[in-house]
């Protein structure tokens, strides 16, 4: 399991970012455990959490990261990924009470941010995680985030176009299918993408598939009727991803196209291994959300955060997915955990 005797996180020697925040990075009500009565909460080591909607298996794995590194954290999470103002309200309702620490990982940059300023001014800490808080927001409500743990966004799409590059010919016709419009996290790795491809192949195509399964489907299918020389598909997430191969294999194209996507859902890794994904980039919500909990232990013990954590990504192909899914939820690949050592003090 991902705890503090792991050896991954026993391996800890990252060097951490310097100065302002980065949160350019990104990314159903759950059954509680632990709870908290009414109060302030000042000092108080009690933990909540409020995620993203449990209707997707990559934050599944991130609330058991966050179950999985203590048993007395409170869960609360969105009704689905578009749930702004039921995952707003659930947060306000546990702003109140008297927990120590919250960690938040919001649906937009700004739909917690009410909520969080009661959280800041009782002097709580706040721990971001996956998807950033939008820094303007935060500030112009004097909102005081101790630290922000999460994906480099923009890295992780940058890995997927350097093994497309690799894998097609030169110049060939790529296409790309984002999560929502505006979206911080899918900016980030479309971005990325778009740098290591630059130069290299012709993006043809960029569509926007919210995320989903079955919009992607759609999206991609036709993608493929109209541009039958494309070679490849980035997608901004595993489900988009897996709706692109289920496209391809309708079209009778399997195997003639390469399809890289982010997150590294089991289903996802699976996938990789059968033929179907060409290659996930596997980011690590487990460990995003036990990291979470072992912030705001260190934050308890008094010492002091950094500004920001990267967690862990790899690149899973063909070769290393057995590997993947054996290690699965925990990364496959030694992680050094910067968060390790201020325990251990």
């Amino acid at each position: 399991m991902f705890n503090k005797t792991t050896p991954w996180a026993r391996t800890m020697r990252v060097v951490l970012p310097l100065g302002v925040l980065s949160l350019a990075l990104t990314s159903c009500a759950s059954g509680a455990t632990g709870g908290g009565s009414t109060g302030d909460g000042a000092g108080s080591t009690k933990i909540a959490a409020v995620i993203k909607g449990l209707d997707n298996p990559f934050f599944q794995a991130m609330e058991d990261g966050i179950k999985d590194a203590s048993g007395d954290v409170t869960i609360q999470a969105a009704a689905d990924i578009g749930d702004t103002t039921g995952q707003a309200d659930k947060l306000t309702a546990l702003a109140g009470q008297d927990f120590g620490c919250y960690i938040v990982n919001p649906i937009s940059g700004s739909n917690l941010i009410q909520a969080l300023t009661q959280v800041s001014t009782s002097g709580k800490t706040i721990v971001n995680i996956d998807s950033p808080i939008d820094a303007d927001a935060a500030k112009t409500a004097n909102i005081d985030v101790a630290t922000y743990i999460g994906t480099d966004n923009k890295a992780a799409g940058g890995k997927a176009g350097d093994f497309i590059a690799d894998q097609i010919e030169p110049d060939s016709e790529v296409a790309i299918i984002g999560g929502i419009a505006g979206d911080v996290t899918s900016a980030a790795r479309v971005d990325g993408f778009k740098a290591a491809v630059e130069g290299k192949l012709t993006v043809i195509q960029e569509s926007a598939a919210d995320w989903k399964r079955e919009v992607a489907l759609t999206a991609a299918t036709d993608i493929i009727a109209a541009n039958p020389n494309v070679k490849a598909f980035f997608a901004a997430n595993d489900d988009m991803g897996l709706g692109i191969v289920k496209a391809i294999e309708n079209a009778g194209r399997t195997g003639e196209i390469v399809v890289v996507s982010v997150d590294g859902n089991k289903d996802a890794l699976e996938s990789v291994e059968a033929g179907g994904l060409s290659a996930t980039v596997a980011q690590y919500p487990f460990a995003i959300g036990s990291l979470g909990v072992q912030a705001c232990e260190v934050a308890a013990a008094g010492e002091k955060l950094p500004e920001s954590v990267e967690s862990p990504t790899a690149l899973v192909t063909p070769d290393v997915a057995a590997d993947a899914i054996g290690a699965f939820p925990q990364p496959f690949e030694e992680f050094a955990n910067p968060l390790e050592d201020l325990l251990a003090e």
